[in-house]
């Protein structure tokens, strides 16, 4: 593999920093794949390995782009998804289809922040790009992202990308990248680049900002490049992968692993897998017209979980890979489950509490401290629970959507409805398969946003995260309901108590018949998963004042980035909240970034608090900046904003 950095002006002068690998093996023109991400290319996020394969496995040229006003480019970083971004992909694109090495053809990846731009960019057509494979990404903004889900506030999220992108924006560019005057750069991006948080802090509904960079909207039926879509059960945007094979046009495939938001090849959970061949067959088909068959393969290549001991480092789900030809599958149906009919061992009376959930983890897994869920009886305890048992002489499949439709009748203006989907084991363990909340107020849409009337029943539905699972013949099916999900999502304004009605409440589970006797077959991943250098992740309650607060701190040396850095790098913080005085919940945290070249080390620090009473949102952010650990620069913000029914 040759490799390439060069800087690409774009049509306002504003200079993108570009890596170009090329395959050595077969001669131009080639096929070419564009990555475009702000998480730095040249250091903090270097995967030369992975290009190196595509090269070299794949017969691909690979262009690597950090966003403007992050990593080595040039501009101002002003926020996530900008149309000025989506320009400059534009350019790109089109100028990577004309070079005499390019054979016109360009495809567009990514994980997560490239996953989702892969998707809006191709939303807007432009004529060289062929196919895309976004992973682990979302189409909607607001209902499947770090921001909101249900209409609620993340609450262990602030803890994480948003204070990590205060401290990663305020780095410079790379100087044996950038060369003279990447100084004069880095003092401009830290004067001028503003906490991308500030925006998301102010917006709580799904209003026009959100609906921008959401291809949910308008978008997905525009695509008209080949989707390869890849998703895990325990990765947070796994949503779009169902609602994409049902809306896309375009050719189109899904593979669904067990995986967290880590590389298949590497996730905790597994069972791992090397995706880097199936990735490869996807672009040499539509990007270099080779009829390998890829087109006329399943559609679907999907995990369907087994029954599995929960913990929270859990190694590998069990389960078995299962495909379908279609979208919906093939005598797809809905098994009604009537609250009516269940067992209630708690009644039907909730005492809302603003701790309850932490067993169920963050709803986004990760490397750790982000594990998975484990046994959910803690939180049962402080829940409503209905049971059902599945036929005794069959396994019980779903794939799809569960959902909830439920009546309750809150005594509060403001009150959340957390639905947990368990499968109890026959030592008593609950596990849990798929989850979801809904802010009552927004059970007309999330744009239209509307108090409840105090204790007047009121009707609501909503659909649980995407799954595949297998419940076994006579086991037990759990349905938790709970008025928060901490810490997952941000605690309620108020305490209060839900009255269920089963008469009119019902869990719907989407059934499809026995899996197919031939499963799709895969090159293994990695036996060991990546394990960060150093965690802690604690639960820590106050037997007295009755607080309940999840803490965290991971990080560690990173060895040497591609350009010769050394890379530390500290993440942490804590969120906190009092079970009887939901009101009063709060984060603290914090990252930090040293990158250390042989002539100069750098340092950003960035500190955050939000925090809430019963009627507004405090959030407070601070940036400190450092050259060979001398001081260059501290900013600091304060935001106030009433709870918009949050």
């Amino acid at each position: 593999m040759t490799d390439e950095r060069l800087f690409l002006a774009m049509d306002d002068g504003v200079r993108i920093a570009l890596t170009l690998h090329f395959p050595d093996h077969v001669p131009a023109p080639w096929p070419v794949v564009f990555e475009a991400r702000p998480y730095r290319k040249d250091d903090i996020s270097d995967a030369t390995a992975i290009y190196r394969r595509l090269c070299d496995e794949g017969g691909l040229a690979v262009c690597r782009v950090d966003v403007r006003g992050t990593g080595s480019s040039e501009g101002v970083a002003a926020d996530e998804y900008t149309q000025r971004e989506w320009d400059d992909w534009l350019f790109v694109i089109a100028w990577l289809a004309e070079q005499e090495w390019s054979n016109g053809s360009v495809g567009m990846y990514g994980t997560s922040y490239s996953g989702f731009n892969s998707l809006q960019v191709a939303a807007l057509r432009p004529p060289a790009l062929k196919a895309i494979i976004p992973i682990y990404a979302t189409d909607r903004r607001y209902t499947d992202d770090v921001h909101f889900g249900g209409g609620v506030r993340r609450c262990i999220d602030f803890l994480d990308y948003p204070l990590i992108m205060v401290a990663m924006n305020a780095l410079p560019p790379v100087p044996d990248v950038f060369g003279d005057g990447w100084r004069d750069e880095w003092r401009r991006r830290i004067e001028t680049n503003e906490p991308w948080e500030l925006r998301w802090f102010e917006e709580q509904d799904e209003q026009p900002y959100w609906q921008h960079g959401s291809v949910w909207f308008d978008g997905l039926e525009q695509i008209e490049a080949a989707t390869m879509i890849i998703s895990g059960h325990a990765d947070g945007y796994r949503n779009m992968a169902f609602r994409g094979l049902e809306r896309l046009r375009a050719p189109k495939q899904l593979l669904f692993g067990p995986w967290s938001h880590m590389s298949p090849r590497n996730s905790l959970p597994g069972p791992r897998i090397d995706h880097v061949p199936e990735m490869i067959r996807w672009w040499r088909r539509w990007l270099a017209d080779e009829d390998n068959g890829v087109d006329r393969e399943p559609m679907v290549r999907i995990f369907e979980r087994e029954p599995t001991p929960p913990r929270a480092d859990l190694d590998a789900f069990r389960g078995r890979w299962r495909t379908e030809q279609t979208w919906p599958p093939a005598g797809a149906g809905v098994e009604r489950l009537e609250l009516a009919d269940a067992t209630a061992p708690n009644g039907d009376v909730l005492a809302v509490r603003g701790d309850v959930g932490v067993a169920g983890s963050i709803w986004c897994a990760a490397d750790l401290p982000f594990g998975t869920p484990w046994d959910q009886r803690g939180d049962e305890a402080r829940s409503l629970v209905y049971e059902w048992s599945t036929p005794a002489d069959a396994e019980l499949e779903i794939l799809g959507y569960p959902r909830v439709e439920v009546t309750v009748t809150p005594s509060t203006a403001v009150a959340f409805l957390s639905a947990k989907l368990c499968c109890v084991h026959a030592d008593g363990a609950s596990e849990l398969v798929t989850r979801g909340i809904l802010n009552l107020t927004h059970r007309d849409g999330h744009d239209a946003v509307e108090a409840l009337v105090p204790d007047e029943p009121v009707t609501v539905a909503f659909d649980l995260d995407a799954t595949a699972f297998a419940f076994p013949p006579g086991s037990t099916i759990r349905l938790d309901l709970a008025g928060s999900d901490f810490a997952s999502s941000w605690p309620p304004p108020d305490a209060g108590t839900t009255t269920v009605d089963p008469s009119s409440s019902r869990l719907l589970l989407p059934v499809v018949p026995p899996a197919s006797l031939d499963p799709p077959v895969f090159a293994p991943g990695d036996p060991d998963p990546h394990h960060p250098e150093r965690v802690l992740w604690e639960i820590r309650e106050d037997v007295v004042t009755g607080e309940k607060r999840v803490v965290i701190d991971h990080g560690g040396v990173r060895g040497q980035g591609a350009s010769g850095v050394g890379i530390l790098d500290a993440y942490g913080g804590e969120v906190g909240v009092q079970g009887d005085a939901p009101a009063t919940a709060w984060g603290r945290g914090g990252t930090t970034y040293e990158l250390a070249w042989p002539d100069v080390t750098v340092r950003t620090e960035s500190r955050g608090t939000l925090r809430t009473d019963e009627t507004n949102w405090y959030l407070e952010l601070e940036l400190d900046v450092f050259e060979d650990g001398e001081s260059i620069a501290h900013r600091s913000w304060q935001r106030t904003t009433p709870r918009h029914l949050q």
